[in-house]
């Protein structure tokens, strides 16, 4: 049949393998595939991927032209306004209704166990909305059907200094991409990720990884490289840096990781990384300004360890 898509997609992020596909091309207007220019770096070729030897994708997601459902509202998550509402169906499925202006730009029902999902997208929206919608399902879906497998999606900045990834955390507005920047200028740094780095942890240790997620910046690098600091950052009218540890370490990571926590599973594969991020991985807190004397302050100190 023309337009029908017979094989999936796969992309490969952080070593987790997931898929995406359209039944038939004849419902779009605009083939939704090229709106996902920021994934080619990530992409598998199918002919690449073995799903009898144990390399099924995490998840699965279905794009669908098609009306909102009804739902049951959890919570929600509004900032400037982009919306993202959770809640569950009749059913019980969970559901991720995203919002501009609020209007629904597309809605996101998942199976219990978030291995396959559906993204309902309606009529009549732009090429933005539409991208809007499939990036934002796939960093939830990814988010949270990854959280069992040692995986973290961080809202944070990233940069690769001496062969070491540097990740830059702290509340939105706080200065974590003009902080990278100053890396980038007077450091010697190379930007890795600017919004949403993923990062692994297992017997070998920690290593954070580029991601097709990057906020304003486009920068979807396909790169692994060793965790070598976690740095929470905070405004002040000075520059002042001291090492984190125990509670302090675990908690300037929780408030960057996203992740679905009122579901007790996920919650748990959650705790379980970030417990062993904050126990073998330096963090530090900068208070700081954003100029040449913060960057370099921090990277002296943070990178010291690593030399």
């Amino acid at each position: 049949m023309d337009g029908f898509i017979i094989n999936p997609k796969y992309y490969c992020v952080a070593e987790n393998l997931f898929s995406v596909f359209a039944p038939s091309l004849n419902d779009w207007a605009e083939d939704p595939f090229t709106l996902m220019d920021n994934y080619e770096p990530f992409k598998v070729d199918s002919s690449e991927v073995s799903i009898a030897n144990g390399s099924a994708p995490v998840f699965t997601l279905e794009l669908l032209r098609g009306a909102p459902v009804d739902y049951t509202e959890e919570v929600r998550q509004d900032e400037e306004g982009q919306k993202i509402i959770c809640g569950y169906t009749a059913e019980s499925k969970p559901v991720f209704d995203f919002c501009l202006c609020n209007v629904t730009v597309g809605m996101l029902v998942c199976s219990s166990d978030y291995k396959n999902a559906q993204l309902l997208i309606p009529e009549n929206i732009s090429k933005s909305q539409m991208r809007f919608s499939i990036n934002n399902a796939l960093m939830v879906l990814y988010a949270i059907a990854t959280a069992p497998f040692h995986t973290l999606l961080f809202h944070a900045a990233v940069v690769d200094f001496q062969g070491y990834g540097y990740m830059f955390l702290g509340k939105s507005g706080t200065g974590k991409s003009t902080h990278a920047r100053l890396w980038l200028k007077h450091c010697g740094a190379e930007l890795l990720n600017d919004d949403n780095p993923v990062v692994r942890f297992d017997e070998s240790g920690a290593v954070v990884y580029g991601s097709p997620w990057s906020g304003k910046t486009p920068c979807y690098r396909n790169v692994k490289l060793p965790l070598g600091g976690l740095v929470f950052l905070s405004q002040a009218p000075y520059n002042k840096i001291k090492r984190l540890r125990g509670v302090e370490a675990y908690a300037a990571i929780l408030t960057s990781v996203s992740g679905k926590r009122w579901d007790v599973r996920i919650a748990d594969g959650l705790h379980h990384t970030e417990n062993a991020l904050a126990m073998n991985v330096p963090v530090w807190h900068l208070e700081c300004l954003p100029d040449e004397a913060a960057a370099r302050l921090c990277c002296q100190n943070v990178a010291e360890l690593r030399r």
